[in-house]
């Protein structure tokens, strides 16, 4: 499994990201998570829909809680032809309470603790906590990934403005 150190940290400390490094405008890797019934999803699923991947490291958090509140908030406005995915390690039943609790209904929130098939397909894996990377990905009708954003810092949020501008092209 790759290893590169040095691209995310956590209040200054320097992390490690493990699996496969992916590049805008390569075919998005399939991978399979859990949804909040228990229930296994693929990535490949979604084809045919312009998919924002909103990767946290725990929705229980406070940075974690105000990115997906904001991606709910984004979906309404993108259409039907837009899905926004919020993948994290928190496990099904957490996802779910933090969603009826939060009254997020425009984002799927997705648990990738069983294999971390997501975040070592998508090379976010952090190893020295076993949990995701803050970053989102946007991902075309296609499969192809159009946009990178791996923020580096885990405290802060991400940069949702080219998020939605590149959204808005694809659609």
């Amino acid at each position: 499994m790759n290893e590169r150190k040095n691209l995310v940290s956590m209040k200054g400390q320097s992390l490690t990201l493990l699996g496969n490094e992916v590049e805008a405008g390569q075919k998005a890797p399939d991978f399979e998570v859990v949804a909040n019934d228990m229930s296994t999803v693929r990535f490949s699923s979604f084809h045919g829909k312009v998919c924002i991947i909103s990767a946290v490291p725990s929705l229980n958090t406070e940075v974690c809680d105000m990115q997906t509140r904001r991606f709910n908030e984004e979906a309404i406005k993108l259409g039907e032809d837009v899905v926004v995915l919020t993948i994290s390690m928190d496990l099904p039943f957490a996802q779910k309470l933090w969603c009826g609790t939060a009254s997020v209904k425009n984002v799927q929130t997705l648990s990738d603790h069983r294999e971390a098939s997501f975040s070592t397909a998508f090379g976010i894996l952090i190893k020295e906590m076993r949990l995701i990377a803050r970053a989102v990905f946007v991902v075309d009708k296609d499969g192809i990934i159009r946009y990178i954003q791996i923020v580096d810092e885990l405290a802060n949020e991400p940069d949702y403005q080219p998020v939605l501008d590149v959204v808005r092209e694809l659609i």
